[in-house]
């Protein structure tokens, strides 16, 4: 028991989802501990400079991400370094580029800034961006190598730490805003000097960069880069639309209880999506177009599996989940806005059964270099979305329709991303669902062999 055990601790999958599952818990516990730290007034300062860093880094690393983690999958040594030297040198003109923007403009118009309460993030987020670069830039290159188990040890030094300094700091030094900004960047000095000191953030081969690899990175990154602001608006526009509307602030109250849920549900998506699009993009990069096909195929029927079942769980038990998330207050129907938050959840449930396909077409189009085609599918998905959700809040003033939106959307995402891979690839639908099963059928053979060894 404990051979196997210690095998599926070391296994790629699990040590990715204990990466995504200890960032997402480390964040939700610290926003928690930070709305009973400060007034509200002060509490809004400090969501805005995380919100607009969270932007921001958006930008900064959605250049050149997915392309390094695309490109170092299948090089040889020398054109590796190349690729990693690039990547940091595109980091550090980024970055520095951003900083004299945002200082300069502090500069311009302080007195705006601050009476906007956007004071923290453009003193103070250049400083952290510099701090956070070899961090950041360590994490890509650890999960094109595949190395999750380095990734996990990184992610827990960084989101452990300013969790562990957020409790210390509720429970006895009562830091003001500007001191906790100053722990944080403290905490990303730290895993920054971790990670240059193990040579793990490739900021030592930026002389190696040439202007190929640098301009390859660039060519792929500006597709990605809108991928990703699109994927961010698909998850955001809900919730600023709902704002706007005459529904009125206590809706959007309401309905973060079931986003938030679909953002949990959605951390083992985020870790087999992690470590399947190195391998479909080694696969596509050396030619091997059954490997690729074959991949796909059992990622994705192997997670629609997966959702089934935590789909049907959320379904039954999505009382308990708006209890445990939102608390008593959100059960039942809301007396003033007549919504029901299990009805969404239960929504929700039905959405996720969609995720797995969706996530596995834009990435699996991008391992074989159609970017173009994952940022056509993703732009049509947030222009359904957005149309979807005026229609549910102007015309049937309904949060369950904004959910069934959802539903549609990501079934176009489905159809079209599906439609893009086909015409590469040529597909057979039918062997996701195969595949999954026989991905299952092989996890359990494995498992009784090494019973039947020890016995």
């Amino acid at each position: 028991m404990k051979v196997v055990l210690g095998k599926i601790i070391r296994e790629a999958n699990f040590l990715s989802l204990l990466s995504n599952f200890s960032n997402a818990f480390f964040g939700i516990a610290g926003f928690a501990i930070l709305t009973r730290s400060f007034p509200i007034d002060i509490f809004g300062q400090w969501v805005l400079y995380v919100t607009a860093a969270t932007l921001v880094d958006m930008f900064r690393f959605g250049i050149t991400n997915t392309a390094v983690v695309r490109y170092l999958s299948g090089v040889d040594p020398d054109e590796r370094l190349r690729f990693i030297g690039s990547n940091g040198l595109i980091g550090l003109v980024a970055t520095v580029g951003i900083s004299v923007i945002l200082w300069t403009c502090h500069l311009a118009f302080g007195e705006p800034i601050r009476n906007a309460g956007y004071e923290l993030f453009f003193t103070w987020y250049p400083l952290l961006a510099f701090f956070t670069l070899p961090f950041n830039t360590a994490l890509v290159v650890m999960q094109a190598d595949q190395k999750f188990g380095k990734l996990l040890w990184v992610k827990l030094i960084n989101s452990g730490g300013f969790f562990l300094l957020l409790l210390t700091n509720f429970l006895f030094f009562k830091l003001s805003l500007v001191q906790l900004v100053w722990a944080q960047i403290g905490v990303n000095i730290l895993t920054s000097a971790i990670c240059v000191f193990n040579r793990w953030d490739g900021l030592s081969h930026i002389m190696k960069a040439t202007r190929r690899t640098t301009m390859e990175l660039l060519h792929f990154g500006k597709y990605t880069t809108f991928t990703i602001i699109g994927t961010n608006l698909l998850r955001s526009a809900d919730t600023l639309i709902i704002s706007l509307s005459p529904l009125g602030t206590a809706a959007v109250a309401l309905y973060s209880i079931p986003l938030k849920l679909t953002e949990l549900q959605q951390i083992p998506l985020r870790s087999f999506a992690a470590t399947a699009f190195p391998k479909l993009s080694r696969a596509s990069i050396q030619g091997k177009v059954d490997e690729v096909k074959s991949l796909f195929y059992s990622y994705s029927g192997a997670m629609t599996y997966l959702f089934i079942a935590i789909s049907l769980i959320t379904f039954v038990l999505a009382d308990f989940f708006v209890m445990i998330i939102g608390g008593n207050q959100y059960l039942g129907t809301d007396t003033v806005t007549g919504f029901n938050a299990t009805n969404i959840v239960r929504i929700f449930s039905i959405y996720g059964l969609l995720l797995p396909i969706d996530r596995m077409t834009g990435i699996a189009l991008e391992s074989v270099n159609r970017p173009d085609r994952n940022l056509m599918k993703v732009g049509l998905m947030v222009l359904t979305n957005v149309i979807g959700d005026l229609i549910a809040v102007f015309v049937f003033k309904s949060l369950a329709v904004i959910a069934i939106a959802s539903i549609l959307f990501t079934a176009i995402g489905v159809w079209v991303g599906y439609y893009f891979l086909d015409k590469e690839l040529n597909l057979d639908y039918r062997k996701v669902f195969t595949s999954g099963i026989e991905f299952y059928k092989s996890m359990y053979v494995k498992f009784r062999e090494k019973q039947h060894l020890r016995a």
